[in-house]
């Protein structure tokens, strides 16, 4: 007799593997016992239209039920959700979690429950996890369909194209048109289905993970996006209906929103009998009473009502679940109705600090398949970062920031790394390697350790892999140059291949700056990827099974750097025109938006890691790294070395060209800055003028009337602009001021106004105290500030290049410029990179931003010069494995690849705030070379594979952690200082 075939889990019709992983429940905790007594079969309604079954005691409280759909769905972000169902009164409630179920579903066996979203977020860069998002984006077809969200046509033609991009992929015009015969999304669709199909059409290209996250986009900005209308009327007996939302409780006149109460004004919330109560805060302004009064159906609608507002209440505004109050000994007053849960604070951080494995989930209603992979977002511009958006692309994707410690997956940004090796939401699994649910082979940010082969590798091999290989410092530095250069050659395809391509193909492009680029970096390009091949031949003989220890002439690497550096100095006037084509390329953007919104496009493309024009600099960065390489070689060799002639002749021809393009690349870097901080900027339209040289930027508390408030700085040698980040969809800072540094003088003022950190800058029109995070902080800003001061007051008089500003320099447009600051614009200002949207998700800014720190543009000049790429194994710290994986360090972020083959990063670390030490005995890492990265909560553990690799990332580390001397940078640019 067959056996009868074993029913899928709604989990495993995701693609989700088996786990005990709860959103509920502490990380690594198991479900909680279910209580004795006799089991009940409830059915659950899922979001995509199936139906589950769970056995459950009916004593046990209504969270076993909810943790036990959770774990089904392998859902992270349980917190949002909730089960919902009609009542013996015939309304529809939501089940609670503490209360016993056989008290709530008297019925189990005629009731289904539904599974639906019940807390719906103000932006949807706040749900780090995809399956949460594709589980949102369920909700809004299913509100769509039966008429709850209710938009105007446009926006539901837009809406309904994005589902379908979703669910069968690029637009055909037989297939998408007969889709939608077969499938209605909206009640009026047919009027629309031509509108539809013309939005389908503009998606090309679309992932469905992509089309979740727009779909949410969009539908968060309609007025009624998770609006749950209850009926009411107020004392004049007009029929209103309420509505609670994050912000706080609504009114509406049909489907028009006409009042709204924030959470801040509302003092109390009550009903008694059928009467539902608002007791506002005092007003003096506004003529509204202190207590509103709204009449609901029966006394079980105002409660229900009454209910959910505190949930919403507590979900969005607390820190933490509220403690429940003790019971009263004689009588009971009023409902001990309490919220039941973590807040959405606490949802955040949970998934942030938690390290979690990226599992590839289907579809159910999509013909095409995405999967989730290992980023903060962002790379926020790709996003762990969020702690803040950072470490959680590594952690969870946030996984950017990523912001305590930054990151996440949505839709452009860089995509979670996983986490730890073998587990899944908290839970270990097997260490075996095996395929994912769609048949690929896992990615190594969630594989065990791999060597080359695909196995995990053993501490046997490492000890054979140490014998095998040459020890000499000179092979360490030679590999160096090697990683590097692979590198470095991939930086330059950015330009040779994804950039030229974008000219080729767009006549936006003037033939002018494509005939720069091709003429200039084509030779390049093909220069470095011979030299590449006989550097991986050198060090292939260098490294050989049988000739690893024995003298030869393939243990030397002066010779080529000599003969490699004498071809270069034949391109050096390739060289001397990168400047030309970055300013070509600034001039042809100014002159046409569509190239600018072009170049914008590709830099959100995760091949393009960092901004476009770091990469058109890249040659002249390499220049240095060669010299650092050959100064370090010939450090090491004995005068009567074999290699040291040519190593030392290398050396001097490279210094020599390093001379030459010394001043153009000291100013193309402030100008490179420049168009960067441009992009970042609201309300600045000269911002890269002539003369103007950046000195320092990052987080100041600045006093006002409303007490203290985190505001972005920048200082530039003519003036000081502080900024706070804005609701723009790029995340952009929205300029409040600026103070001409010109007679500004500066004074310590702790003990003026009791706060710790404080000085007040005098302005010849205003003044304007502010606080930083630190004293060494503060003692960079004014060391910064008196430098700028005297160099205004050098250039005999205020910068004849003023900024354009929207806002003017008067200290009246500038508090008007406050008063227009909502709370909310402030509560989002200081949220994590979970607000992690698919634009400059963690640039240098964000990141200062959301760790409250500062840099100055002596450590963006040293970390051009701290660069490197290597492989590195990495461990999480509650993880036991070790990952292999190639990472590359620069612009004070770690990137990690599967491989150096790869073309774009799968996550991302940013390194500001980071401290880098050596792990101590307590965290029982009993391997060599290993270094430890930790931020807040965060840990991460790198293994090294020698002493001389191990010290180099240590070095090149604290130069993004710590920051730089100001001499070493004088020295350096002698007296170009910025």
């Amino acid at each position: 007799m067959a056996e009868p075939e074993q029913r899928q889990s709604a989990g495993q019709r995701l693609g989700a593997q088996e786990s005990l992983g709860i959103s509920t429940l502490e990380h690594g905790h198991r479900p909680p016992a279910m209580p004795p007594g006799r089991r009940i079969s409830v059915r659950v309604h899922m979001l995509d239209d199936t139906e589950e079954v769970f056995e459950v005691s009916q004593r046990a409280p209504g969270k076993v039920l909810f943790d036990m759909v959770c774990t089904h769905l392998n859902l992270i972000e349980g917190d949002y959700f909730g089960l919902e169902f009609q009542n013996q009164h015939k309304m529809t409630v939501w089940l609670d979690l503490l209360k016993p179920i056989v008290k709530q579903i008297t019925r189990p066996k005629n009731m289904i429950l539904r599974f639906m979203v019940k807390f719906f977020p103000p932006d949807q860069a706040q749900l780090l996890e995809e399956l949460t998002r594709y589980l949102f984006a369920l909700q809004i077809k299913y509100d769509l369909a039966c008429g709850h969200l209710t938009c105007n046509e446009s926006s539901a033609a837009l809406l309904v194209s994005h589902i379908v991009q979703s669910e069968i992929g690029d637009f055909d015009e037989i297939q998408s048109r007969q889709h939608l015969l077969y499938n209605k999304y909206i009640p009026e669709q047919d009027a629309l289905l031509d509108k539809i199909l013309e939005c389908h059409r503009k998606h090309a290209g679309q992932t469905p993970a992509e089309s979740d996250y727009q779909l949410l986009e969009i539908a968060r900005r309609l007025e009624m996006y998770g609006i749950r209308l209850h009926p009411a009327k107020d004392r004049e007996n007009t029929k209103l209906n309420l509505a609670v939302a994050h912000t706080g409780i609504l009114v509406f006149q049909g489907h028009t929103k006409i009042n709204a109460f924030n959470w801040s004004k509302v003092r109390k919330l009550s009903f008694k009998r059928k009467r539902f109560l608002i007791k506002l805060r005092p007003d003096l302004n506004s003529a509204c009473q202190d207590t509103l009064e709204f009449l609901m159906a029966s006394r079980d609608c105002c409660k229900v009502f009454w209910k959910i507002c505190v949930e919403y209440h507590a979900f969005f505004r607390l820190f933490e679940e509220p403690k429940p109050k003790p019971k009263p000994v004689l009588f009971t007053r009023g409902s001990s109705f309490r919220f039941s849960g973590r807040t959405q604070k606490q949802v955040i951080d949970y998934v942030k600090d938690s390290e979690f494995k990226k599992i590839p989930f289907e579809r159910k209603h999509s013909k095409i398949q995405s999967s989730s992979s290992p980023s903060l977002g962002p790379s926020q511009r790709h996003s762990d970062v969020p702690t803040e958006v950072f470490p959680v692309l590594l952690s969870s994707l946030t996984s950017v920031p990523s912001p305590s410690g930054l990151v996440s997956d949505s839709p452009r940004l860089s995509d979670s790394s996983g986490a730890s090796q073998g587990l899944v939401n908290g839970q270990r699994q097997a260490l075996t390697p095996g395929p994912s649910p769609d048949g690929r082979q896992p990615s190594p940010l969630t594989s065990p350790l791999l060597n080359d082969a695909g196995c995990v590798r053993t501490d046997d091999e490492d000890e054979l892999r140490r014998k095998r290989f040459p020890t000499d410092k000179a092979y360490f530095i030679a590999k160096e140059l090697l990683t590097t250069e692979r590198t470095y050659l991939k930086d330059l395809e950015v330009i040779t291949v994804s950039f030229q391509s974008l000219l080729e193909k767009e006549e936006a492009a003037p033939d002018s700056l494509g005939s720069m680029v091709s003429a200039n970096y084509d030779p390049l390009h093909k220069f470095h990827a011979d030299f590449l091949k006989e550097v991986e031949q050198r060090l292939a003989l260098w490294e050989g099974r049988s000739n690893a220890h024995m003298k030869g002439d393939h243990q030397l690497i002066g010779d080529i750097m000599l003969k490699n550096i004498q071809g270069l100095k034949q391109l050096s006037a390739h060289l001397q025109k990168l400047s030309e084509v970055l300013l070509e390329l600034e001039r042809a953007c100014r002159a046409s938006r569509r190239l600018e919104v072009l170049c914008r496009d590709l830099e959100l493309q995760k091949v393009c890691y960092l901004p476009l024009n770091v990469f058109l600099l890249r040659p002249l960065h390499r220049l240095m790294h060669y010299k650092q390489l050959l100064e370090r070689l010939c450090k090491h060799y004995p005068a009567t070395h074999v290699d040291f002639r040519d190593s030392r002749a290398a050396l001097a021809d490279v210094s020599e060209m390093v001379a030459q393009l010394h001043g153009t690349m000291i100013k193309m870097e402030n100008f490179q800055k420049l168009l960067e901080l441009r992009k970042d900027l609201v309300g600045i339209d000269n911002l890269a003028a002539p003369g103007r040289e950046f000195i320092r930027l990052g987080c100041l508390s600045k006093l006002s009337a409303k007490g203290l408030q985190q505001r972005m700085f920048f200082l530039f040698n003519d003036v000081l602009l502080y900024t706070s980040r804005g609701m723009t969809a790029s995340n952009q800072f929205k300029v409040h001021g600026q103070l001409p540094l010109y007679g500004m003088t500066i004074r310590e003022s702790e003990d003026e106004w009791g706060v710790p950190n404080s000085f007040t800058l005098f302005g010849q029109r205003q003044s304007v105290v502010v606080a930083a995070s630190s004293a060494s902080e503060m003692d960079k800003w004014i060391e910064d500030i008196k430098m700028a001061i005297d160099l205004s007051e050098k250039c005999n008089g205020p910068s004849s290049n003023p900024l354009a500003c929207s806002l003017g320099e008067s200290k009246s447009l500038e508090d008007s410029a406050l008063e227009q600051e909502s709370e909310d614009d402030l509560s989002a200002s200081r949220t994590s990179l979970e607000r992690q949207v698919p634009h400059r998700g963690n640039t240098t800014v964000h990141v200062c931003w959301h760790r409250n720190t500062s840099v100055s543009m002596v450590d963006f000049s040293l970390a051009v010069e701290n660069q490197l790429s290597g492989n590195l194994l990495r461990k999480f710290k509650n993880s036991n494995g070790w990952q292999k994986l190639w990472v590359v360090f620069t612009n004070f972020s770690l990137f990690f690849y599967k491989t150096h083959q790869d073309n774009s990063p799968l996550a991302s670390l940013p390194l500001l705030g980071y401290s880098v030490t050596i792990p101590s005995e307590s965290e029982n890492i009993h391997k060599d070379y290993v270094f430890k990265l930790h931020f807040k909560s965060h840990v991460y553990y790198f293994r090294s594979e020698s002493e001389y690799s191990f010290e180099r990332w240590m070095e090149v580390i604290r130069s993004a952690t710590t920051s730089a001397c100001r001499t070493r940078i004088l020295s350096r640019k002698e007296s170009h200082p910025y």
